[in-house]
């Protein structure tokens, strides 16, 4: 089997908290727990959860701005987390991030010839300004703006406009993969859709790799070719994203796609809230034990494992 370009075994981060009490022992709050991930070249990773599950986490330590706990991160085969300072300086060249924000990803007192050349400067061998000039021009051209753009500050831009410039400076380095953390949900809905189009067609044009972190499951289904679901810093259900859209096996997952807006009023949800069973929730319970429906004390005794089931992977002892 082709190794796959980023490979993501056994990660757990933990924080610490502040005391409440001078002799208390600082409490830890686990981010991540023991997430087992893969991604193969070219394809498209997406990520999903609500706020607060650990997907902004899982994409700092994927582009090694953030160490795990435990666990181990490889791309392309090489240990992010066990490598000289240097040597992963050579490697950033060849995953980059596009950020959430459009407006406070860029520093506003660079133009774009800076902004989007700042990648050549840091981890490329030294450039002339006209050779600098000639690849910005070319990067802003791909991405559908002006080479007469590079004067500009980001103040004279449109959101759409600036996030395409952040995209710019993701691809000025050439990389194999891209980590887009809520990169269009800042966005209005039609200039999201250029965005995507924009992505999707750099991505065949280059054989990108993505990994695409929303909240949006719209945006997710339109992108991605996999999914994992994270809860409370868990996978709880992982497959290709048509089989996850249109079978979902585990009672969070459900939920998630049951909150989606429909516009359509012929179709009428269900309004009846679900009763959730009385389980006491224990380190050793399911983490959705509290929120689920299907819960039994099975649940309550076990925490269950994330194993296959019909093609998918679901951690849940009543997935249907």
């Amino acid at each position: 089997m082709k190794q796959p370009l980023v490979k993501i075994e056994g990660v757990y981060k933990d924080y610490q908290l502040p005391k409440k009490y001078l002799f208390q022992k600082a409490p830890v709050f686990r981010a991540l727990h023991g997430i087992n991930l893969e991604l193969q070249q070219g394809t498209s990773f997406g990520i999903v959860g609500e706020s607060g599950c650990g997907k902004s986490t899982l994409a700092r330590i994927v582009m090694a701005l953030d160490e795990p706990t435990s666990g181990t991160v490889f791309f392309d085969g090489q240990d992010l987390f066990n490598m000289p300072a240097a040597e992963l300086k050579h490697l950033r060249r060849n995953f980059q991030m596009v950020f959430q924000d459009p407006y406070g990803s860029l520093n506003p007192r660079k133009n774009v010839m800076g902004i989007v050349a700042e990648p050549l400067d840091t981890l490329k061998e030294k450039l002339s300004f006209a050779q600098k000039k000639e690849y910005v021009a070319q990067i802003l051209s791909e991405v559908g703006l002006n080479a007469t753009d590079t004067d500009k500050f980001p103040h004279e831009f449109s959101g759409g406009q600036r996030q395409r410039i952040a995209i710019a400076r993701a691809l000025i380095t050439r990389p194999s993969l891209i980590v887009a953390d809520e990169s269009v949900s800042a966005l209005d809905v039609s200039v999201q859709a250029q965005v995507l189009n924009l992505m999707m067609d750099l991505q065949e044009k280059y054989n990108l790799t993505y990994m695409f972190i929303s909240h949006d499951l719209s945006v997710v289904e339109y992108i991605t070719d996999q999914v994992a679901v994270i809860y409370m810093g868990q996978i709880v259900e992982q497959g290709t994203t048509k089989a996850l859209f249109q079978r979902p096996l585990h009672p969070y997952t459900q939920t998630l796609l049951r909150a989606v807006l429909d516009v359509n009023p012929l179709n009428k949800k269900q309004k009846n809230m679900p009763v959730i069973p009385e389980f006491e929730k224990t380190d050793e319970s399911c983490p959705f034990l509290d929120r689920c429906n299907k819960a039994t004390k099975t649940c309550a005794d076990n925490a269950p494992e994330l194993l296959e089931n019909e093609g998918q992977l679901v951690a849940c002892f009543n997935a249907e």
